[in-house]
């Protein structure tokens, strides 16, 4: 199944319903690639051995990885870092995700700061580039396996928005006017 991709309605309803606006508008790989957002699709039964996984993460530096279940009955304090996940931020390093199992959504701002949701499922790599706003949430399954990759040590932490002054975004945002 290819990643899909759509621009989101405003509703403040469920955030795991898929929240499509009417009529869809679909968002296609070459649009992500504009905003810095990458995607692989992989074959995640064999993530301790695939080939293409050891050769992205060589490519790209990836050397740390851990893996994480997000499941009420895995994950202490559940309700709470999900509401964690959803708040509007960036990082100072990229974000790299890929979904083990189960389905989850990540939702990027576009230039004109509009929201595209990301749908996520087994095999799903996805890199979003630090510097860009994001919200990352479940789907109606709630349930996702997720490897989380870095760039040497791992930085756990979120800049909730405004985060406009911080030189990554800046950053980014300069990317943005070149594409």
């Amino acid at each position: 199944m290819a990643l899909e991709a759509w621009y989101m309605d405003s509703s403040d309803e469920d955030q795991r319903e898929p929240h499509r606006l009417h009529p869809h508008q679909p968002v296609s790989l070459d649009q992500l690639k504009e905003l810095g957002v990458f995607h692989w699709r992989l074959d995640a039964d064999r993530y301790d051995s695939d080939p293409e996984l050891s050769r992205i993460r060589q490519e790209r530096g990836y050397s740390y990885m851990d893996i994480i279940t997000i499941h009420e009955d895995t994950l202490p304090n559940y309700e709470e870092k999900l509401r964690m996940f959803y708040e509007e931020h960036l990082h100072s390093d990229d974000e790299i995700r890929y979904i083990l199992d189960g389905r989850a959504y990540f939702d990027v701002r576009d230039k004109e700061d509009r929201w595209i949701r990301i749908s996520m499922s087994k095999g799903d790599l996805i890199t979003l580039p630090a510097g860009i706003y994001h919200r990352f949430t479940l789907d109606r399954t709630n349930y996702t396996k997720a490897m989380r990759l870095f760039v040497g040590e791992p930085v756990w932490k979120a800049h909730n928005r405004p985060a406009d002054h911080f030189p990554v975004r800046q950053k980014y945002v300069s990317s943005l006017q070149g594409s």
